[in-house]
């Protein structure tokens, strides 16, 4: 290149183009050749940051496996002077739905505006688990969804929610905790396509969905704590009896004292709470 330069008398750019190189490649200036420990020491701060949990030990290993040649307490020193260590282990993370609306911001002032979504467990007589599955619609107290058996899945929530959306329509809002249940991509596929928003409460927030503890606290204490089931059948049918008794028969003094069955009915038909209440 400078050879033509001073032959012809050209500039450096028209000398490039005549032999057709990059004028960015002929102005690079070469890489310098790090020397043995600077390279060792630039692999340990990478080391470092892909694997945050290993010390020197794991270090000098995964060297060994790269065909390095090096000393363990070589590679012990130059951990310590880079200020290389393992840190403090941090709190483990819990997975939270996202909600589209603040669940103490939401309160439900007509029917199928949000449901209610939860689990609670008890076992049978031979001390096996059963989970019990529940949803209710917050502002007539209707159980509109149920199961029982000894685990339930994302999937059945899907299907239990299908049921009810089949007999009364999409509702505008679900609320939930952050089980695993109902993180899960299903549901969260289930809301996009029928439209619905989630509102997860805060964990350890049992306050935030008072309309189905209030539920199972009835069902706990009508249900669960006085009969021993021998089976899954047994229970899933005395469950689901109990949560038709209490849509049809069983006063909710929140309903001035009507069954939420009634009261929906009620509402269907146009009068306010006050006034079905005061007949």
């Amino acid at each position: 290149m400078l050879h033509l330069k001073e032959q012809f008398g050209v500039s450096e750019r028209k000398v490039c183009r005549a032999i057709g190189q990059s004028r960015t490649t002929q102005r690079r200036r070469p890489r310098p050749v790090l020397a043995p420990e600077m390279q060792l020491r630039g692999w340990l701060r990478e080391y470092a940051k892909r694997e945050p949990r290993h010390g020197y030990r794991m270090a000098h290993g995964a060297l060994r496996l790269e065909g390095w040649l090096v000393n363990r307490k070589r590679v012990q020193r130059l951990w310590r002077e880079e200020g290389l260590r393992v840190p403090p282990q941090q709190p483990k993370r819990s997975r939270v739905g996202q909600s589209t609306v603040r669940a103490d911001r939401l309160r439900a002032m007509r029917p199928n505006q949000v449901w209610a979504l939860d689990f609670q467990f008890d076992s049978t007589s031979d001390g096996r688990p059963i989970k019990a599955f529940a949803m209710c619609d917050e502002f007539t107290r209707e159980n509109i969804g149920k199961d029982l058996r000894r685990s339930i899945k994302a999937d059945a929530v899907v299907k239990a929610l299908d049921q009810a959306k089949a007999k009364r329509g999409a509702p505008e809002f679900i609320r939930m905790d952050n089980g695993p249940e109902f993180i899960a991509q299903t549901i969260r596929d289930w809301c996009r396509s029928s439209g619905a928003g989630t509102v997860y409460i805060e964990p350890g927030s049992p306050w935030e969905n008072p309309f189905i503890e209030s539920f199972n606290s009835r069902a706990r204490d009508e249900l669960f704590s006085r009969e021993v089931f021998h089976s899954v059948l047994e229970g899933r049918v005395m469950y689901f009896d109990w949560c038709d008794r209490y849509n049809t028969k069983r006063p909710h003094s929140s309903l001035g004292y009507l069954p939420p069955a009634m009261f929906a009915a009620l509402m269907a038909n146009g009068p306010t709470l006050t006034e079905s209440t005061s007949s």
